[in-house]
């Protein structure tokens, strides 16, 4: 079950950074938003190198195609994200990426010297902590971006299950109440992203047949 669970999970991220990459290029936007990225890209970059360096197994392998589609997520930010930033010239846009991404790296590495690497104590909290920044935030940029462009359902579902599968292994199975707690509430706010995305789709869908 543990095993079916983890695989589901890496199945439906790698679907979220499919349709990321995929509807960045069809809609010449991100698709992902920008902490969230940085969260994702230093966790992944971080736990890649320790999985590679202790022999890989699963989660190792899901790990390192995670980064890969990451990279290519990031690019796409650096071609689009222009034009949706405060930004006063192009250098800042560059410099202010370059530090939240910096300074998302030292937050992961700080769960790491804190938590250590042995039973993924550091792996799982930071995880989940950023998962829920990720499901506040896609909600924040369909508001904030007043359209479904760089956005579909197939996403936030991927995203939904993709948490909901290791909150399941990790904070029912395991029994790890902060596990639990950010699982739990990912599900509230992913729910609540597919309802507000289905109705924002729907209005538009109205809006093109008038």
């Amino acid at each position: 079950m543990e095993m079916f669970l983890t695989l589901l999970s890496g199945i439906c991220w790698c679907i979220v950074y499919e349709e990321c990459i995929r509807l960045a290029l069809k809609d010449k936007t991100y698709a992902m938003p920008f902490w969230a990225l940085a969260l994702n890209i230093t966790w992944e970059g971080i736990y890649t190198y320790y999985d590679l360096r202790a022999g890989g197994g699963v989660q190792g392998i899901v790990n390192v195609l995670w980064f890969c589609l990451d990279v290519v997520i990031l690019a796409l930010y650096f071609k689009y994200g222009r034009k949706h930033h405060e930004a006063d010239s192009d250098a800042l846009f560059y410099l202010w990426t370059i530090l939240g991404i910096a300074a998302m790296f030292f937050v992961q590495f700080a769960y790491v010297k804190e938590f250590g690497l042995e039973g993924r104590l550091s792996a799982q909290y930071s995880a989940f902590a950023q998962n829920l920044i990720m499901s506040i935030a896609f909600i924040h940029m369909l508001v904030k971006r007043g359209s479904t462009k760089g956005q579909s359902m197939l996403l936030a579902i991927a995203k939904w299950i993709g948490t909901l599968a290791p909150t399941i292994t990790m904070g029912i199975m395991s029994t790890n109440y902060i596990v639990l707690a950010c699982g739990l509430l990912c599900t509230v706010y992913d729910l609540i992203y597919i309802a507000l995305l289905y109705r924002a789709k729907k209005s538009e869908k109205l809006e093109e047949m008038q």
